[in-house]
C-alpha cells in the first residue's frame, strides 16, 4: 500500500470516455448541532471534551480491574487486596498482615477519550442519484464539522469517479477550509468502487501512524456497483477484499445505499457486511439525518 494519497486509477483495463458530462453539485445545507454553536473560524482554543473512549496505558483513566495474569505492569492494588482478603485464615503469614498470592493479584484497565477522524467515500459516478447522494454528502461534513470542533475530531472527503478516487478535503477540523473545498464538486463517469475504498484505507493508515489514538469511521456513500478495478480482478470481488481489509483493520463503517429502488439494498448491503458496519438506504438519510445517524454511531 505505497501508492499515493492523491489518487488510484485502474491500471487493468482502458476505460472509453464517459457518456456522461461531469456537472457541479453545490453544497447542500448544513444543520446545526443540538446545544452546540459553531465556534468562530478564528478562535484558537478548542473545548476539551472528546467523543470516543478507547482503552490506554497508565495515562488513562482506572475504570475497572482485571485478573493480572503475568503481567504486574500497573496492579490495581484495591481490587488485589479484596481478593486476598478472603484467603488469609487459610494462609501462613511471615511477619505481613497479608499475604498475597499471584492468583490474587488485578491490574486495572484505564480507558482515555480519544478523537475521531470521519471519512467520507462518496461515490462521484453518474447515476440518478449523483446529485442526491452529494448533496447529503456535503451537508452532512459541514455539519460534522461544526461538531467535530468541539470534539477535536475531524473530517476529510474523498470520491471516486472515472478511473480514480480522490482526496478532496484532507483531514481539517476547519469549516471554513471545508467550505471552500466542498462549494462545487462535479459528479460525473464511471464507478472505480474499489479505488475508493483502497483510498480510504490509505487515509486511515496514514493517520494512525501520525495520532496512533486515533479512532477512525468510514462513511461510505454508494449504490455498490462499481464497474472499474485497480487490480484486474473483478469488480465486485476486488471491492470485497479490500472491505475485508478495512475490517481487519478495525475500522468502524457504515454504508448509505443510494440505490433509488427503495428497500433494495444490494450490493451496498455486501459490502457493508464485509465492512462489518450498518447499512442505510439514502432515502431514509437525507442530509439531516445522516449526520445525526453518524453522530449516533460514533457516540454507541
Amino acid at each position: 500500500m505505497n501508492a499515493p494519497l492523491r489518487s488510484h486509477h485502474a491500471d487493468a483495463q482502458s476505460l472509453e470516455a464517459s457518456a456522461q458530462t461531469d456537472y457541479a453539485v453545490s453544497v447542500g445545507p448544513s444543520f446545526q448541532v443540538r446545544s452546540l454553536t459553531a465556534p468562530s473560524i478564528k478562535t484558537p482554543h478548542r473545548a476539551s471534551g472528546r467523543r470516543s473512549m478507547t482503552k490506554a496505558d497508565k495515562r488513562g483513566r482506572y475504570t475497572q480491574a482485571v485478573l493480572a495474569i503475568g503481567d504486574y505492569s500497573d496492579i490495581a492494588f484495591d481490587a488485589t487486596l479484596r481478593a486476598a482478603a478472603p484467603q488469609q485464615t487459610l494462609r501462613s503469614h511471615n511477619a505481613t498482615a497479608i499475604t498475597v498470592d499471584n492468583g490474587d493479584m488485578h491490574k486495572k484497565v484505564r480507558v482515555r477519550k480519544c478523537a475521531n477522524l470521519i471519512v467520507f467515500a462518496v461515490d462521484a459516478s453518474w447515476s440518478m442519484a449523483a446529485s442526491e447522494r452529494m448533496e447529503a454528502a456535503k451537508g452532512a461534513v459541514l455539519s460534522l464539522l461544526m461538531d467535530a470542533y468541539q470534539k477535536r475530531d475531524r473530517v476529510c472527503m474523498l470520491t471516486f469517479q472515472h478511473d480514480k478516487a480522490v482526496l478532496v478535503l484532507p483531514p481539517t477540523s476547519s469549516v471554513e477550509a471545508a467550505q471552500k473545498v466542498l462549494s462545487k464538486m462535479p459528479v460525473g463517469g464511471k464507478t472505480p468502487l474499489s479505488a475508493g475504498l483502497l483510498l480510504a484505507y490509505e487515509v486511515i493508515k496514514r493517520e494512525k501512524t501520525l495520532a496512533h489514538d486515533t479512532m477512525p469511521f468510514l462513511v461510505l456513500l454508494t449504490d455498490g456497483e462499481g464497474n472499474v478495478s485497480v487490480t484486474g480482478l473483478p469488480p465486485l470481488e476486488e471491492t470485497l477484499a479490500i472491505a475485508e481489509m478495512l475490517a481487519r483493520a478495525e475500522v468502524r463503517s457504515l454504508v448509505i445505499n443510494t440505490e433509488q429502488r427503495a428497500f433494495d439494498k444490494g450490493r451496498a448491503q455486501q459490502i457493508a457486511d464485509r465492512l462489518g458496519g450498518q447499512c442505510y438506504m439514502l432515502q431514509e438519510l437525507k442530509a439531516d439525518t445522516l449526520f445525526h445517524t453518524i453522530r449516533r454511531e460514533l457516540e454507541s
